[in-house]
């Protein structure tokens, strides 16, 4: 009985193992092949169509005639032209302040008024020692009138005479001091009321009313810094010195622009006035002071600023933006849109970059069309739709051969 069953059993294993192996049925989808990836069938088709030839879309812009300026960098500090700590000249008690901190004043503004008071009494003093000094010398001169009369008639000595006019000598010499006196006291008066030696704005207030001030007090009582005009230190280097000096000699204007940390918002705009008389050895820069209206005040003591040089205007030079020119390490080039709106691949030669354009000197003329976005995925030859960015033709037509119409700024 066991036995029958192991042969059973072994003949079940063995018909599994030939079915397994028959080939399929004919006309089922593994004989056909048609049971195929669907998505490699879907790729075939796709290398086999027309995508490969499609215009690749890109931004486009023309190339124009205009003016760029040559421009000498520099890193600067807002330096003022005038900066006053007002001091106190007579020693007292500070008794009326004028000003309110950060006003801005003109010269002659009264500022802080002293206690004048015994300095009144120093020049009553004085002029009561004056008056009584003046009596007794107008009283020593009548009495020289009176002995030259005696002289004459022989009732008096000539040594009583002599002694006499020495007297006045004497009494004149303390005239003459006790009127220095009365002037000197009158002077102090004068500071006790302390006013704006120029004009400028005020700093924070550093003493307050009822302190006492000294003479001799070394940290002043306010800070006046003049902000209209106000200055400019700046650097260039030794190389564009020669440029700048030839420029000066000629009395030229040069411009000169500050601008933010980022270089990128101008802030206030004036003119170079003067140069430094040495070369710093250490770093190889020269100092420049380029001096500004700041008629709105956005330039401020001690604040750092770009400044912009401006020592040529190049004018009617071939133009396009910064970001067509496309660099490897054997140079530079562009990708111009031809007639058929195929690019061809075009050596040039920049020079002067200002900004988002540069010019080009050599490879690329006014009204031709270079390509600003979208050159990843082009060659020479490569066909292109271009959209245009912009349009700068300057009469001077570009020739976009399938892009006509096209040239609309967006």
């Amino acid at each position: 009985m066991s036995a029958a069953l192991l042969i059973l059993a072994a003949a079940l294993v063995f018909w599994q193992k030939q079915g397994a192996s028959a080939p399929p049925p004919a006309g089922s989808s593994a004989a056909s092949g048609s049971g195929g990836s669907p998505k490699t069938d879907r790729n075939k088709k796709g290398e086999s169509g027309g995508g490969r030839g499609a215009p690749a879309p890109v931004v486009a812009t023309h190339a124009h005639r205009g003016d760029i300026g040559v421009y000498f960098a520099g890193l600067g500090t807002v330096t003022p032209l005038n900066t006053v700590t007002v001091r106190s000249r007579v020693d007292g008690e500070l008794t009326k302040i004028y000003y309110r901190e950060g006003d801005n004043v003109h010269a002659g503004d009264p500022l802080i008024e002293i206690d004048p008071r015994p300095f009144q009494v120093q020049l009553e003093q004085a002029e009561g020692q004056l008056a009584r000094d003046q009596a007794t010398l107008a009283n020593a001169r009548i009495d020289l009138v009176r002995y030259e009369k005696l002289l004459k008639q022989n009732a008096v000595q000539e040594q009583v005479y002599t002694t006499q006019k020495s007297t006045i000598a004497q009494l004149e010499g303390t005239v003459k001091s006790d009127q220095g006196a009365v002037d000197a006291a009158k002077l102090q008066l004068t500071y006790c009321t302390i006013n704006a030696p120029l004009g400028g704005r005020i700093g924070l207030r550093l003493v307050d009313p009822g302190n006492i001030v000294h003479a001799s007090d070394t940290n002043g009582m306010l800070v006046i810094t003049q902000i209209q005009p106000i200055s400019v230190l700046f650097t260039i280097a030794e190389d564009q010195l020669q440029t700048v000096l030839r420029k000066l000699a000629a009395n030229q204007h040069l411009p000169a622009g500050a601008y933010d940390r980022e270089a990128r918002t101008e802030i206030a705009h004036g003119s170079l006035t003067t140069v430094d008389n040495q070369i710093d050895p250490s770093t190889g820069t020269l100092r420049l002071r380029a001096t500004f209206p700041n008629g709105d005040r956005r330039l401020f003591p001690n604040q750092f600023v770009n400044i912009r040089l401006l020592v040529q205007q190049k004018r009617g030079v071939v133009l396009i933006p910064t970001a067509a020119i496309q660099r490897t390490t054997t140079g530079t080039f562009v990708f111009v849109v031809k007639d058929d709106s195929t690019v061809t691949i075009r050596k040039i030669a920049e020079g002067v970059m200002e900004g988002e354009e540069s010019e080009i000197t050599s490879g690329v003329a006014p009204g031709e069309v270079v390509v600003l976005n979208g050159v990843d995925r082009l060659q020479e030859g490569s066909p292109v739709r271009p959209q245009f960015a912009d349009e700068h033709t300057d009469g001077v037509k570009g020739h976009t051969g399938g892009a006509k119409g096209k040239g609309k700024a967006r």
